[in-house]
């Protein structure tokens, strides 16, 4: 009778555990909702778009989707003028493994000037991503370029500190069931290091301007 009153115990706490995260997670998406946008037209310009890192292959060797929408949005986001300059924000962790240099090569090659290009190498995360965009970067302003689940979580990071931001959310692709289950555990993540921890970025370092010109700009499509 024990055991039994004790497995009902047991079920009715995970019960409530698995409610908490699915609230957890519609609280994130309602509180950032506003500030994601899914057209070209009815973003507003901003001087910084920052674009979060990924791998640019799966583990098949094909090209992995969700790196392929963000780097074609943040080429259509330069060349529509929305931004003026592209923080590419990633791992570099090992010596094979470098997510903003790969990221650098693709817009070079759509023609995007290195001028305009700026590389974070300690985008270990996306607080760290966010974060550092501010702190170490200067930007309080700036177009976020990931997909809408991410793009949630990465607003939700800026508006807990207090950081002016927008994102743009780029296609996803077919197959998110398992991506979207780890975002589940991923909010849960942020808010014990926002909440709890106040866990900040593994690497901060001195302040690094990227400047800035007005928006208004005469290149050709």
């Amino acid at each position: 009778m024990k055991l039994k009153k004790l497995f009902v115990y047991l079920f009715y706490l995970m019960m409530f555990f698995i409610l908490i995260i699915f609230l957890l997670d519609f609280y994130v998406g309602l509180k950032t909702r506003s500030n994601i946008y899914y057209n070209y037209e009815d973003l507003p310009p901003t001087s910084i778009g920052i674009v979060l890192g990924t791998s640019k292959y799966v583990k098949s060797g094909g090209i992995n989707e969700f790196y392929k929408y963000r780097i074609e949005g943040a080429i259509d986001l330069y060349w529509l003028d929305k931004v003026k300059y592209l923080l590419l924000s990633g791992d570099n962790a090992q010596l094979n493994y470098n997510e903003p240099i790969t990221m650098r090569r693709d817009l070079l090659k759509a023609g995007i000037p290195s001028s305009d290009i700026v590389l974070d190498y300690a985008g270990f995360r996306t607080l760290d991503s966010i974060i550092r965009a501010n702190k170490v970067f200067d930007a309080d302003n700036f177009t976020i370029i990931t997909q809408k689940f991410h793009c949630e979580r990465a607003l939700f990071i800026a508006q807990y500190q207090g950081i002016k931001a927008q994102c743009f959310a780029v296609p996803s692709p077919r197959r998110m069931k398992l991506v979207r289950v780890r975002e589940f555990f991923a909010r849960i993540s942020v808010m014990i290091d926002l909440y709890i921890l106040k866990r900040e970025p593994k690497f901060l370092g001195p302040v690094i301007p990227i400047i800035t010109p007005p928006l208004s700009t005469n290149k050709v499509n």
